[in-house]
C-alpha cells in the first residue's frame, strides 16, 4: 500500500507550530499495538517528519523497550557519543546527561559518524514540571531559510568536528568508542574516516570532515543535516565557554566545529543558524506516557530547559550512510 494511503489510515491532528499528534485509546498491550500499527505510523513520520503518539500510557523501561523494538526492527548501539548517557537495555538509553537549566539546541542525532540513525524514538515516563519539550524543526525548511552564501559554502566544503577527550567533560573514550583499548580505538578511527592524534598526556584528539547538506534517502530532497551549531563553542553559555578555553585552551576544547577548509566559524554564523532553527521550531510539551518518533534526516530536534524531574528514554534505529555525507579523504594518524 502507498505510504500516503497508510498515513491516511490514522486520524492525525495537524496544528500550526506543533508536531503532528495522534491520540489513541488506552491500551492493555502497547507493544502489540505498535507492531500492528508500525507501517501506518512510519508512513506518518515519512509524511510529517515527526509524530507524537499520546494515550499509550508508557510507564516502564521494559514496556518502552518492547514498543521501540516493534517499531524499529532493532535498535542501534550508540558510538561516538558526545556526552555520557545511561543504557537501560541494549539500544535503549536515558536522555543525554545535561543540566536541566541549559537547553540543548537543535541538532540531528549523531550526524558526524559515517553511519547515522535514520529514526529516533523517544518515550516520556516522567514529564517535567515546566519546559523540557523535545522540540523539532524541518531540515528542508531550515535549509531554504538559511542565508544562501552560508549554505553554499557548507555544501561545497562540508564541516569539521574536532574533539579532545578527557575524563571530566563529555563522553569518555570508553563511552564514545565502546572500548578503552588504544589499538581498538585507532582501528575504529581508521575505518570511519577520523583523523586522530594521541597527546603527550595520553588524551586523544580527533578530527573528522562530514557533509552538511544531504539528500533524504526516500524523497531525495536536500536537508540541512549536521551539528555545526550544536557542537560549536559559540553555542555554549559565555561563562562555560570562557571556563573551557581557560582550562583546556582554544585548541583543546572537548568539541568544536569548523568550516570544511579548517577555518573557524564565527559567532554570527552560529547565531544565524540557531535563530533560523528557532523560527522553524515546533514544540509539544511532554505528557507522561507519550511516544515521539522523529525522522532523523529530515527533522532536527532539541531539548528545552526544564524544572522538576524528567525521564525520557531514547532509541536509535535504521542505520544508514547518506551518499553525500563524507567528503573526507581516508583518515590518518597525526
Amino acid at each position: 500500500m502507498p505510504s500516503s494511503s497508510l498515513a491516511s489510515a490514522l486520524d492525525v491532528e495537524l496544528r500550526p507550530d506543533k508536531p503532528a499528534l495522534l491520540h489513541v485509546d488506552p491500551l492493555d498491550d502497547a507493544p502489540s499495538w505498535a507492531a500492528a500499527s508500525r507501517e501506518a505510523l512510519r508512513a506518518q513520520v515519512a509524511e510529517h517528519g515527526a509524530l507524537v503518539v499520546r494515550g499509550l500510557g508508557l510507564r516502564d523501561i521494559d514496556q518502552v523497550g518492547a514498543v521501540f523494538a516493534r517499531l524499529s526492527g532493532g535498535l542501534m548501539t550508540e558510538r561516538e557519543a558526545f556526552a555520557p548517557r545511561q543504557a537501560h537495555l541494549p539500544g535503549l538509553y536515558a536522555s543525554t546527561t545535561w543540566p536541566g537549566n541549559q537547553p540543548m539546541c537543535m541538532h540531528h542525532e549523531l550526524s558526524y559518524p559515517l553511519q547515522v540513525p535514520g529514526l529516533m524514538l523517544f518515550a516520556c515516563l516522567t514529564a517535567p514540571e515546566e519546559g523540557g519539550a523535545t522540540a523539532v524543526a524541518d531540515a528542508e525548511e531550515v535549509l531554504r531559510a538559511l542565508p544562501t552564501g552560508l549554505t553554499e559554502r557548507f555544501e561545497r566544503e562540508g564541516w569539521i568536528l574536532t574533539r579532545t577527550y578527557n575524563d571530566e567533560i563529555g563522553a569518555s573514550l570508553a563511552e564514545s568508542f565502546g572500548t578503552g583499548d588504544r589499538a581498538e580505538i585507532e582501528r575504529y578511527c581508521r575505518a570511519n574516516a577520523i583523523d586522530f592524534a594521541w597527546q603527550p598526556d595520553g588524551t586523544l584528539r580527533t578530527r573528522q570532515r562530514r557533509g552538511a547538506v544531504v539528500r533524504h534517502p526516500l524523497t531525495g530532497r536536500r536537508c540541512w543535516f549536521n551539528q555545526i551549531a550544536f557542537l560549536n563553542e559559540w553555542t555554549l553559555a559565555p561563562e562555560v565557554r570562557e571556563y573551557l578555553v581557560d582550562v583546556y585552551g582554544a585548541d583543546g576544547l572537548p568539541f568544536n566545529t569548523r568550516y570544511g577548509d579548517g577555518s573557524p566559524i564565527g559567532e554570527d554564523v552560529v547565531q544565524s543558524i540557531n535563530s533560523t532553527y528557532e523560527a522553524h521550531t515546533r514544540r509539544e510539551p511532554w505528557q507522561a506516557g507519550d511516544l515521539l518518533l522523529v525522522d532523523n534526516i529530515r527533522t532536527a530536534h532539541s531539548r528545552e530547559a526544564f524544572t522538576g524531574d524528567r525521564q525520557v528514554l531514547v532509541g536509535m534505529a535504521e542505520p544508514l550512510q547518506p551518499g553525500d555525507h563524507s567528503p573526507a579523504p581516508e583518515a590518518s594518524e597525526r
